[in-house]
């Protein structure tokens, strides 16, 4: 597929990235492992080593959509307006981007109950919110019972909080957070986007929040907001408890930050290269051709994947469907190209996908013997099957063509680059497509025989919210599993959740990823690259475990 090829159909790929979000209930966007690109933290472009930081200025930046429209940071799923308030609103943990590690930020220290029930957290004593409240066990509290009461308007809510009971207050500034099952992901969670928010916040309505009416104690205020066109952020002379990745312990360096929205890529490339934003950040990854104007321009690429479940395939195994087999479901192992579609849909060098999860995210496990190419193998597999080649080209069995539809309602490069792969071996591979607005209950009628999707969050425990039958009323989870294997996988999960310990955990979620692929219940097709244009005036740029932006540390040159 050639460049321009690419770029033509990036607005159908920004389309499923939509499409996503009505499959699987987008939810948790951190992470171990390094950067795709060598600026995991400080911008390439400068930092603070490259001379004295700078106070002053405007940091400019252009998101593609504002699709949620909605910017309170206890209901967002969207992950541009997550980046956002990542500097808005302070979490009780942070979390290492480059070693998925927990460290102290609101919270001082904590201990977890051996059974993972309970976490207790020891608070800060110098926090204010932004509207001089103090922080303290009781604004934990009524954070964390808000943050539950929201039900299904926080889609991350529902997922971080699973098994939610109660939040004590042991003494001004220590708090008990208690699960009913054990919930080893939460101590994760307390260092996300879901942040505590000062319990004023929590007295408007969920409608109020997502438009604005919200109060953090981060290191910017929110000035305005206006869905879908822009944000205004202006910085606080007052902050000074940044959480221990931090190199800047003070005010930031910027005086605010200026937030606008820009549809078309070449519009937003082209705004980057005259100097009119500083920060030019699509939803899809920027092309090989726009990357070669912006570094011409003296701009950087800052490349980092979004943790969390890798795009994929999940498979509908149900009874009398193709995929029932699992010498069908295996032979597609075999029959994808995933080194072919990195470099064909994206671009040279692109990562390909090794695992269920992405490259980021803690506890990632390398599949690619799993998931190596090779067709001839997947003709054996398929022959054993009874699924006999035809003088059509396409394999037959019992009068029936061996034909598998894919549901979508955005078409992408992507998928029909998986047709031609999967009709090399015999497969008639059909894209269905269908509205935004029909996906979710065709989905859950089950005429299908693939759905793709992806979410987003710095930890394993993620791919339940799409797999895990146990806990998801996803069709994606109902659909992909057959009795036994789902027995099995939910098992693995609730592993994964029950210990603290990161040896064991790494243990659990290992199986786990090898049984998803062993039993054929997940297709790992791309990792997920978030990526920005920076301006070379641009300085300390970084990133959180989440692929979100931090500007504690940023600066602009004059």
């Amino acid at each position: 597929m050639s460049t321009s090829h690419r770029y033509r159909t990036r607005r159908r790929l920004a389309a499923t990235a939509v499409s996503v979000l009505a499959a699987v209930s987008l939810a948790a966007c951190g992470s171990g492992g390094s950067s795709s690109s060598a600026t995991s933290g400080t911008s390439a472009a400068g930092g603070a080593q490259d001379g004295k930081p700078v106070p002053g200025g405007r940091l400019k930046i252009a998101f593609w959509s504002d699709f949620q429209s909605c910017i309170d940071p206890n209901q967002v799923y969207w992950i541009e307006s997550r980046s956002i308030d990542r500097n808005l609103a302070d979490s009780l943990t942070d979390q290492d981007p480059k070693t998925g590690k927990i460290v102290p930020w609101l919270a001082t220290s904590w201990t977890v109950s051996p059974d993972v029930t309970s976490y207790t957290f020891n608070l800060r004593k110098d926090v204010t919110f932004s509207d001089g409240t103090k922080l303290d066990a009781t604004a934990v509290k009524t954070a964390y019972d808000g943050l539950h009461d929201l039900g299904a308007k926080s889609t991350l809510g529902l997922t971080y909080l699973a098994g939610y009971k109660s939040t004590t207050v042991v003494d001004p500034y220590t708090v008990k957070v208690d699960f009913a099952t054990p919930n080893a992901a939460f101590l994760q969670a307390s260092s996300t986007t879901t942040a505590i928010l000062s319990p004023a916040t929590y007295k408007e309505t969920p409608e109020a929040r997502c438009a604005g009416k919200i109060v953090g104690s981060g290191e910017f205020t929110l000035d305005s907001y206006s869905a879908g066109k822009s944000a205004k952020l202006t910085k606080r002379t007052d902050y000074a408890w940044p959480s221990s990745l931090i190199t800047n312990k003070g005010a930031v360096y910027l005086d605010g930050i200026d937030v606008s929205y820009i549809a078309e890529d070449n519009v937003r490339v082209g705004s980057l290269t005259n100097g009119t934003i500083d920060i030019a950040w699509p939803r899809q990854p920027i092309t090989s051709a726009d990357q070669e104007v912006i570094k011409a321009s003296g701009t950087t690429i800052q490349t980092r994947a979004l943790p969390g479940i890798i795009g994929l395939l999940v498979p509908n195994v149900t009874a009398g469907r193709p995929l029932s087999d699992l010498q069908v479901r295996k032979a597609l192992y075999k029959a994808l190209d995933l080194n072919s579609y990195a470099k064909t849909v994206y671009w040279d060098g692109y990562p390909a996908a090794k695992s269920s999860v992405t490259s980021t995210t803690p506890y990632a496990a390398d599949q690619s013997a799993k998931l190596a190419y090779d067709p001839a193998g997947a003709g054996k597999l398929l022959d054993g099957a009874a699924w006999a080649l035809g003088s059509d080209g396409y394999r037959h069995k019992d009068g029936k063509k061996l034909t598998l539809t894919y549901l979508t309602n955005a078409a992408s490069p992507g998928d029909q680059l998986v047709q031609d792969q999967l009709k090399k071996v015999g497969i008639d591979y059909q894209i269905k497509v269908v509205t935004a607005a029909q996906l979710t209950p065709t989905g859950n009628a089950g005429d299908w025989d693939f759905s793709g999707g992806y979410l987003t969050r710095a930890d394993p425990s993620v791919l339940g919210s799409s797999l895990d039958q146990a806990v998801s009323k996803q069709y994606t989870a109902k659909y992909s599993q057959d009795p036994a294997t789902a027995a099995k996988i939910s098992a693995l999960f609730a592993k994964g959740l029950s210990t603290a310990d990161p040896t064991q955990r790494a243990a659990a979620y290992k199986d786990l990823q090898d049984a998803l692929i062993d039993n054929g219940v997940a297709y790992p097709l791309y990792d997920r690259l978030q990526t920005a244009g920076v301006s070379g005036k641009v300085h300390g740029f970084a990133w959180t475990s989440e692929s979100f932006l931090r500007a504690n540390d940023i600066w602009l040159s004059k």
